[in-house]
């Protein structure tokens, strides 16, 4: 009688442990099932950040191409572009980079809007196209600053509230420059006449950021690859950064525009000169530009 109670104990125990063993493995599989579903979801919405990205590029291109003398606005808007879909093909998939390449998504088709409606417009009106430019570069920046903010304000999401306590920058440009002797800077697009490299941004307004002195690290890359200025090594975890220039700075919640100065151990080549901001390890904005 007690063999006969100790085998049906024995037999619930073990179907007890059937039961569990089973309940896990299929927690277990549908962990993993909606990890790989998110993966794929995530590198979708990339991929189509990345085509929206190539369409935007190509109606600049089209704009670009149907005036004989090029729009300084719209080639540097176009270059801007190309900076971030290069800069996306390297980035991780994951939600912090997928959001801020949206973010930056967004405020460059308004940006477009503006410009190839402009473009249109300042065809016919050649003799107003400096003035009107200038203008709309300074609105557009300052939109590009409100809509980041807003972006930022009206999420949410606990993690895209941390990531996006971080300076920013908007407008980036690089050009060479003559010095005079009187200490006046004269733009060049020549290598050989280039005496530096001026590099200008704006820091973006950002609430969440704390005010006081803060730093941005600043790399100019020579058509040979090389990069110029200081070229010392910081290192962040496993990344190690080439730079350039240290930007170092007083932030008080405002924008702050800010130039820079690279020089070169030798004279300057001819060719394509790409410039990044770094916030650490993050690429925060990217540009380029020719030296003839």
């Amino acid at each position: 009688m007690e063999s006969n109670k100790s085998s049906m104990g024995l037999k619930v125990a073990l179907g007890i442990a059937l039961v569990l063993f089973l309940g896990t493995a299929f927690y277990t599989m549908n962990l993993y099932k909606e990890s790989n579903d998110t993966r794929k979801q995530l590198t979708e919405e990339k991929q189509l950040v990345m085509n929206d990205l190539n369409a935007m590029a190509k109606q600049y291109d089209e704009a670009i191409s149907e005036n004989e003398i090029a729009n300084a606005d719209l080639v540097e808007a176009r270059a801007r572009i190309q900076g971030l879909i290069d800069s996306l093909k390297i980035s991780e998939t994951n939600v912090k980079s997928l959001w801020r390449y949206k973010s930056k998504y967004l405020a460059l088709q308004k940006e477009m809007d503006v410009l190839l409606a402009q473009n249109d417009s300042l065809r016919v009106e050649n003799s107003y196209l400096a003035t009107s430019l200038d203008s709309t570069r300074v609105r557009l920046e300052e939109r590009t600053v409100f809509t980041d903010s807003l972006l930022v304000q009206n999420t949410a999401l606990a993690e895209v509230m941390e990531n996006a306590a971080v300076l920013s920058t908007v407008g980036l440009k690089g050009f060479g420059v003559i010095e005079r002797t009187s200490g006046k800077l004269i733009p060049t697009e020549r290598a050989r006449r280039t005496d530096k490299i001026r590099v200008c941004f704006t820091v973006a307004k950002n609430k969440l950021v704390q005010s006081g002195d803060q730093e941005l690290y600043v790399q100019v890359i020579d058509p040979k690859n090389n990069t110029l200025g200081l070229n010392e090594q910081v290192q962040f975890g496993e990344k190690t950064l080439n730079y350039s220039i240290v930007s170092k700075f007083n932030y008080e919640n405002t924008n702050l525009n800010i130039c820079e100065f690279v020089t070169s151990k030798s004279e300057f080549e001819k060719g394509r000169y790409v410039v990044n901001v770094f916030n650490e390890k993050d690429l925060v904005s990217s540009t380029e530009f020719t030296l003839k």
